[in-house]
């Protein structure tokens, strides 16, 4: 008997595989000086948004025109004489002013690594306060050395950047002219 325990005891110990346990496991110890920074389709990288413009136009026009014209009839006892004078004028003046200023920041993700090692990135950020929804969306191409040490990246350093910034709600739809102001608009009235 022993010796068929000694022979199932011997079967059962090669039957399952020994597996010993590392302390070290290569994913999970990073160096102290890696560089995390985003390098792959997936990776993700922050982008700080730092737009501002200005722009400003005026239009200034003047048109006079003034014409004359008169005339006189003497013959015997007909003394009569007669003028006619035409005038116009315009004066007018148009000024647009705009200044914008959108600062943000947002996570977005590798989506293409190009074929000359530009990275195509695209993320969104939406936002629900108060019943104030806001839509941030960033998308294009960033160049690797352009990603910042702590794996940011500015707006300005997007190639063929598209921004969005969309806001629908209650302070949105105030900050909009009534319908009457844009039908005055519209035909120039206002």
């Amino acid at each position: 008997m022993s010796l068929r325990l000694a022979a199932a005891a011997a079967a059962l110990l090669l039957a399952t595989p020994v597996a010993a346990q590392d302390l070290y496991r290569g994913g999970n110890w990073s160096s102290m000086a890696a560089d995390r920074r985003a390098s792959g389709v997936g990776d993700a990288i922050t982008v700080v948004v730092q737009q501002a413009a200005e722009a400003s136009n005026t239009t200034q026009n003047a048109t006079r025109k003034s014409t004359d014209v008169s005339g006189g009839l003497n013959a015997g006892s007909i003394n009569e004489s007669g003028q006619l004078s035409f005038g116009g004028g315009y004066t007018g003046r148009g000024e647009v002013r705009r200044s914008e200023r959108l600062v943000a920041q947002l996570s977005v993700t590798i989506e293409q690594v190009l074929p000359n090692g530009d990275y195509r990135i695209v993320g969104e950020q939406r936002l629900h306060v108060n019943g104030e929804k806001t839509l941030i969306a960033v998308r294009g191409r960033i160049r690797p050395e352009d990603i910042r040490s702590d794996n940011s990246v500015l707006s300005s350093r997007i190639a063929d950047a598209q921004i969005n910034y969309d806001g629908k709600g209650f302070v949105s739809r105030s900050a909009k002219p009534g319908l009457l102001n844009r039908i005055f608009s519209l035909l120039g009235l206002g």
